[in-house]
Parts: structure tokens; C-alpha cells; sequence
């Protein structure tokens, strides 16, 4: 079998428009839905990245403050990276009745500090009146609540970003904190989420607490198929024979803004060489260093046509440099501010970077919804993006070729039964297995998918 790549899925949407045009307040298609049940106590949004969730949290958020009395609100993250969807946004403009506003002291994802800190100001956040909003990573809340009580969080809101984090096992800090505030308090609280289940077979939340929340969906198909400018979703795998560094150029085009997904490091793709000589060596090949610069941590490359790159090290474990590469990423304006990111364990889940075109992941995900997530950093609705690509670098198997194709054969119904969970694909399908007829021409199959015995 040789080494070459396929595109198992080409998927084409109708660039309606829908999902991405406002209203009168500002709104867009998924933050309509969401806010008509802003006055909901308990709140559940499943949404794909780029609907919008953050800013209808932001309008739901600040209703609750002027309208239903609640008095302060906090929003966790599971990393600080994510903190920046969640930064000041100037809503009147777009209609709305008031802006979102954060307050430098209280954005626990944006400023320096250890961890006794960042709680230490979250719980001072919890015992004053004047500032509204806190931003804190996921750590920071679980850490902060062992010294709350809950009656802290009366009249209080908290915003769970990325809420498959929590689950119903005892032992999980954000379940047992999403329990308490709503058992042993007033508080509310909208979670979120782009993809509502987990791969350790532990529910979310336990099924009596669930029926509490009303729940608002909006999938990925409505939000694919209502871009202005994102037409297809390309689907593809590589597989290779050795090591993946000797074949990355085979799939990586440098023209793409890319984010580069290295294998973790006790995974059978990892190299014997280390995460930090495979960085440097994927960055040699993507070009020549001109320039590190060390105020924000990013490389500068220039590419065998001679153009300049920019590149960020997310593997890089040095606190002060990764801390001055995310504050970069936080405050990236336009296309040009970036062309690659090379990330182990980050830039994965609510990681927002709009220009991203292609997500390239060496070696296979042991989790359903970590595809779906990576999927999603390249999926965001950008001028001039017309297509959008995910790339899974796989080693293949050490087997005969009809062992091989059982392999490939299972990888790709995980892929495909994790994305029609998630309905980013159309939802009408027909499976048959390889003895059975095609179907007939004049019916209304959408797509069908050969399920091998």
C-alpha cells in the first residue's frame, strides 16, 4: 500500500448567509435561539465552534444582570487561551442595551499570577459588589470553590465554557461544583458546549440533574450550511510507513494557515527524538529561522519560496514564553498574524483563530470528541476562506494488507459516527454492507456509507 492521501469525506454547503447574519441586536441565528430562554435557570447550549456561543452567553449574561437579579457572573474556561472570546465587546453598537465589560483585576485568563492568586482574587470577585464579571480558567474555579460556600454563588451566575468537562462521576471537581451551586444555592448557570458527550463512557451529568437544564441545540450542519464564505469541508488521511517527520511535507502545504497537531508523547506515532526536536524540525522544514522574537515568542521563517512565515511554539513548556506566545495569539487582528501554530495538547477545544483553513494531526485520537473539536479550529467563517481541511497523519500498521484494511475500515467508521453524532454532515444517510445492491437512482438518499462485515 503506498503512502498517499484521501479525502474520505468532500462535504459542500449552500453559503446561505443564515447563520451568520445579525438582527436588530446584534444577533445571529444560534444566539436568537439562545436568548429566547435567557430567563431559564439552568441553561444547556450545544452548539458548534463559530455559532457564536460566547456572545450569546454575553447577551443572556448581562439580561440576568439587569433583569433577573442576578448580581455577578462568572465565566470558566478549560485554559486561558480561551479566555479571549470572552474579552470587552462592544455590543451597543450592534443594538444591544448594553456592552460586555470585564475588568482588568477580575480576567484571571489575560493576567500573570499562580494559582493561590488568581483563587484568592476569584473568591475576593465572590464577596464584592461592584465589579460584575469574572473570566477564570477551570483550575481556577475548582481551586477557588474549596474555599467558597455555597451560598456564595446566590444570586450569582456561573458560565461553564466547554462543559463536557464535567461529568457525573463523584470524583469529577466540575460536576460536583455544577451540582452544588444548584442544589445548595440560587445561582444560575448556562453550560456550554460543542459537543455534548464524552469518550470515557461517563455521562455528562446524571440524568436527574440533566432534566433540569433546558437544553437549546443548534448543529454543525445548520452552521456549515449558513456560512457566507466557507463552501466545503474536506475530510482526508495519510497514512505512512517509519517516521511521520519523513513524510509531513508529503501533506503539509505551506501556503495554509495551519495548526499542526504532533502526537503525544508516549503515542506509537511519537518519535524517539523528543516534542522539542520534532518542533524544530518541523519548523526547518516549513523554512529557514530570520528571526525569533522573544517580546512575544514567535518565529519568524522565511519558505523556500522565499516567502515569510510566522510561526507559534505551543509545545514549548517555559512558562515566560508560553505565557508571551498566548497573549500574542490573544490579541491577533488579522490573517497576517500568524500562519502556523504547532501544538501537542492545546489549541484543540474553543481555541479560536479564524484564518486557520487546516487542522494536520499526526497520529490516530483515542477520543471521538477530540476529532470533533480539532475539526472545529478550522471550521470558523472567514473571508476568503472557501474550504476548510482536516488531516490525520496515521503509521500504518505493521500487518498484512487485508489486516491494514480492517484497520483503515475501522478508523473511518469512528471518524464518520463521531461526526454524524454531531450532524456535520447532512442528516439523511443509508448504511448497506458491501453484498448490498446499490440503491435505486430515483430515491431521496442523501449520502450512503459502506459498512464492511
Amino acid at each position: 500500500m503506498e503512502n498517499k492521501q484521501n479525502n474520505f469525506v468532500d462535504i459542500h454547503y449552500i453559503q446561505s448567509g443564515k447563520s451568520s447574519n445579525t438582527d436588530e441586536l446584534g444577533m445571529r441565528e444560534m444566539q436568537v435561539k439562545s436568548y429566547k430562554y435567557r430567563n431559564k435557570r439552568f441553561l444547556l447550549i450545544k452548539a458548534p465552534p463559530a455559532s457564536g456561543k460566547s456572545r450569546a452567553l454575553m447577551f443572556i449574561a448581562l439580561d440576568k444582570l439587569q433583569n433577573q437579579g442576578i448580581k455577578r457572573v462568572v465565566v470558566a474556561v478549560p485554559e486561558k487561551t480561551i479566555g479571549r472570546s470572552f474579552r470587552n465587546t462592544y455590543l451597543k453598537k450592534y443594538g444591544f442595551f448594553s456592552d460586555w465589560i470585564v475588568a482588568p483585576y477580575y480576567d484571571l485568563c489575560s493576567t500573570d499570577g499562580n494559582d493561590n492568586d488568581k483563587a484568592s482574587k476569584f473568591c475576593e470577585f465572590m464577596h464584592q459588589t461592584s465589579a460584575k464579571i469574572l473570566v477564570c480558567a477551570h483550575a481556577t474555579l475548582r481551586n477557588a470553590m474549596k474555599q467558597l460556600d455555597d451560598s456564595d454563588w446566590n444570586d450569582s451566575l456561573l458560565a461553564i465554557d466547554e462543559f463536557h468537562h464535567t461529568s457525573a462521576d463523584v470524583n469529577n471537581g466540575l460536576g460536583d461544583i455544577v451540582r452544588r451551586v444548584m442544589n445548595n444555592s440560587t445561582g444560575h448557570i448556562v453550560a456550554m458546549t460543542g459537543s455534548y458527550f464524552r469518550g470515557d463512557g461517563v455521562p455528562v451529568l446524571r440524568a436527574e440533574d440533566e432534566a433540569r437544564f433546558y437544553p437549546v441545540t443548534y448543529n454543525y450542519y445548520q452552521q456549515l450550511n449558513g456560512y457566507k464564505y466557507l463552501k466545503n469541508l474536506v475530510l482526508g488521511y495519510h497514512f505512512y510507513k517509519g517516521v511521520y517527520l519523513d513524510h509531513l511535507m508529503e501533506v503539509l502545504d505551506t501556503h495554509h494557515k495551519t495548526i499542526i497537531h504532533i502526537p503525544a508523547i508516549q503515542s506509537r506515532a511519537a518519535t524517539a527524538k523528543g516534542k522539542y526536536a520534532e518542533v524544530a524540525e518541523i519548523m526547518a522544514m516549513i523554512g529557514t529561522e530570520v528571526e525569533h522574537d522573544y517580546n512575544s515568542g514567535i518565529y519568524k521563517l522565511r519558505t523556500k519560496d522565499g516567502r515569510i512565515v510566522k510561526v507559534a511554539d505551543l509545545v514549548e513548556n517555559n512558562p515566560k514564553t508560553r505565557d508571551a506566545v498566548y497573549n500574542y495569539l490573544q490579541k491577533m487582528k488579522s490573517a497576517d498574524d500568524m500562519d502556523f501554530i504547532i501544538a501537542l495538547g492545546t489549541a484543540k477545544e474553543g481555541f479560536d483563530w479564524e484564518w486557520c483553513d487546516t487542522c494536520l494531526t499526526i497520529g490516530v485520537r483515542g477520543s471521538l470528541t477530540e476529532v470533533v473539536q480539532i475539526i472545529g479550529r478550522c471550521t470558523r467563517d472567514s473571508e476568503g476562506k472557501e474550504t476548510a481541511r482536516f488531516i490525520n497523519m496515521i503509521a500504518m500498521p505493521d500487518a498484512d494488507q487485508p489486516e491494514v484494511k480492517v484497520a483503515v475500515n475501522d478508523f473511518l467508521k469512528a471518524i464518520t459516527a463521531s461526526l454524524l453524532m454531531e450532524q456535520v454532515m447532512a442528516p439523511s444517510w443509508h448504511f448497506k454492507t458491501t453484498k448490498e445492491d446499490e440503491p435505486d437512482e430515483d430515491t431521496d438518499i442523501v449520502h450512503t456509507i459502506v459498512v464492511e462485515a
